[in-house]
């Protein structure tokens, strides 16, 4: 899957049905050898971490995008491409 967004070394997927395992609207995060996954648009983190600075632009982000993200969600839920979001600058 295509990254959806990346920013500061962040780089943000969300993958075609995935609402098995975490059945709410969420996105992954890689940093590093790091992932996290956060809800969409509360941006709680569901699984893993993330350096806190890190985690902090990205909640900045998710809150600032979070209908873009909501939008994006439907179609990957529904087996379609996500699209692009802008980066955090």
């Amino acid at each position: 899957m295509p990254p959806i967004s990346m920013f500061y070394g962040i780089i943000i997927y969300m993958y075609f049905i995935d609402n098995k395992k975490h059945s709410q609207p969420h996105i992954h995060a890689r940093y590093q050898g790091d992932e996290v996954i956060v809800s969409i648009p509360e941006g709680d983190i569901l699984e893993g971490s993330i350096p806190i600075a890190k985690m902090k632009l990205l909640q900045a982000w998710v809150e600032i995008r979070k209908e873009e993200l909501m939008a994006d969600w439907e179609l990957a839920v529904s087996g379609e491409q996500p699209y692009k979001i802008e980066p955090l600058r």
